[in-house]
């Protein structure tokens, strides 16, 4: 596959770009991560979102726990070239790690964050551990 599409792309000085990952359709915010070039490779190669995690330094298929792996409709990239978004569809509804829908799950109200979204599956269920 050409990478040259890889060289588009104004990756940060650590070799990662951040990725913003939005539902086809309804167009809400699942999350934001980071990608690498293996990670974009992968995903453009499988169909499937793969993403570079800082915390764990290694390459992440999402849903490879969780079974809840995202299927990327287009990908595409902004105008500045520094962000990458992914429109994909969310295999059982599920984009988080706390077991909610969506990552953005905090709503400023009042001077709080209020958690706006359900658990729709305990994290426990998903990981067979709670996961921070």
């Amino acid at each position: 596959m050409a990478s040259n599409w890889l060289d588009r792309i104004r990756w940060g000085t650590d070799g990662l770009v951040p990725v913003v990952t939005q539902e086809a359709g309804s167009g809400r915010v699942l999350t934001v991560a980071w990608a690498n070039r293996e990670a974009l490779q992968q995903t453009s190669a499988s169909g499937e979102a793969h993403y570079w995690s800082r915390s764990r330094r290694k390459l992440w298929h999402k849903g490879e726990e969780s079974g809840h792996v995202q299927k990327v409709r287009a990908i595409r990239l902004d105008c500045d070239e520094d962000v990458v978004l992914f429109e994909v569809e969310q295999v059982g509804g599920i984009a988080c790690h706390t077991g909610r829908h969506s990552c953005f799950f905090h709503e400023l109200r009042n001077g709080d964050w209020v958690e706006v979204d359900p658990v729709l599956k305990d994290p426990k269920a998903i990981y067979g551990k709670q996961r921070t």
